[in-house]
């Protein structure tokens, strides 16, 4: 079946295009195409836009605002994002870093969308239109969204604050069978003051470990500060059962790679 395509110089006009019936938005086509090639008869038309803004990159005062077109292969190569660059190449191959967008990531089904995963540990907002929105609230209504993502905005993390961990069985761009992003601020004696842990794979999109956040307050990041931290990890958890992994061995070792990731 043929798709028509339908590009717009600007995001107003391919926003109204988009509300046309079978239409779906084409950003890096990563997911839109695939489907299509897949059989999804949903899909009968493809809308882009050509707006600068969406393929910018602006970071200044501690903070960074990418466009919802820029795509992990630029996300890891760009200088001032070095603490990013883990999470983006966790994301396929070479050819799929060359295509896949941010934007395009924040829509992504489990297992996929890690790069999202490190969007919602960052406390990202999410651009639009009609303005900008907190990461949380976007992705848990994304599954009815047909605003098109301008931007994703959010503070630079300190040097050793930031984590990212994925797990796959097979390296380096297998399929997830978790992710983790954290995070993690200390006080000067080594304690943690403040903590933002996002899952993925431990529901139907990208989740914050809040039972674990509240657990690794005041304590230090050894094998026995962590400990009340794992034990909560499990809490509110919803694994997704797929080909790569059952929900039972997913939530299994959860613990073990949140370990990894805090003490690493």
């Amino acid at each position: 079946m043929a798709l028509a395509l339908q590009t717009f110089a600007t995001v107003k006009d391919a926003n109204a295009a988009l509300k046309a019936a079978g239409t779906r938005y084409l950003g890096g086509g990563t997911l839109v195409i695939r489907a299509a090639n897949e059989g999804d008869v949903s899909v009968s038309g493809l809308i882009r836009s050509t707006d600068p803004a969406l393929s910018a990159i602006a970071v200044a005062g501690g903070k960074a605002r990418i466009g919802a077109s820029v795509t992990m292969a630029a996300i890891a190569r760009h200088s001032e994002l070095g603490p990013l660059a883990k999470a983006a190449r966790a994301v396929g191959g070479p050819a799929v870093r060359n295509m896949a967008t941010v934007g395009g990531n924040l829509f992504a089904p489990s297992p996929y969308g890690d790069f999202a995963v490190a969007l919602l540990a960052l406390d990202a907002t999410v651009g639009t239109d009609d303005g900008e929105l907190p990461i949380e609230g976007f992705l848990a209504g994304r599954a009815n969204s047909r605003v098109i993502v301008t931007s994703v905005s959010f503070a630079l993390p300190s040097a050793d604050s930031f984590r990212f961990l994925k797990v796959s069985r097979i390296k380096p761009k297998g399929v997830s069978v978790l992710s983790i992003a954290g995070v993690v601020e200390r006080t000067g004696d080594g304690t943690v003051s403040s903590a933002r842990i996002a899952l993925g794979c431990m529901a139907d999109r990208p989740m914050r470990a809040r039972a674990a956040e509240k657990a690794l307050l005041g304590r230090s990041l050894t094998k026995d500060g962590i400990a009340p931290a794992l034990a909560a990890a499990s809490e509110g958890i919803s694994p997704i059962t797929d080909p790569i992994a059952s929900a039972w061995y997913r939530a299994e070792v959860l613990p073990v790679h949140l370990g990894r990731l805090l003490l690493g």
